[in-house]
């Protein structure tokens, strides 16, 4: 029996995904991915899963994800879904860079660090009065 750990970030959001031969049930945080709401982010999570076809319906997928917000989290979940698909089956990877290179690649943009004596914001200027 073949399990699979893969794990996928964006922004604050950490999913790992565990990927284990199965029936076809894909779970985001011990809840099926047909009930997520809102809609939207539903149909990014099913992106890797409609690309993959038939190589899901052998598979069952676990994926827990922390931190971020709701949008971040579907983003992470769908990395860490899609990098289980292409290590259980490798001729995915082609199938899923051609269609989007995020589904396989992170994006490592973060949020800025506040500065000191800045009030809070990262990049705001004090402002200076020469009269």
């Amino acid at each position: 029996m073949k399990v699979i750990q893969t794990s996928g970030k964006r922004k604050r959001a950490t999913a790992r995904a565990v990927l284990r031969e199965g029936k076809g049930k894909i779970k985001v945080n011990s809840q099926s991915i047909d009930i997520i709401s809102p809609k939207l982010l539903r149909q990014k999570l099913r992106e890797p899963l409609i690309l993959a076809g038939n190589a899901i319906n052998n598979v069952d997928i676990d994926v827990h994800v922390s931190g971020g917000g709701i949008s971040s989290q579907a983003d992470a979940s769908r990395l860490a879904i899609a990098r289980a698909l292409v290590s259980y089956d490798k001729k995915l990877q082609t199938t899923f860079l051609n269609y989007d290179r995020h589904l396989l690649v992170a994006d490592i943009r973060r949020k800025e660090k506040a500065k000191p004596n800045r009030h809070g914001q990262a990049r705001a200027k004090r402002q200076k009065s020469y009269r």
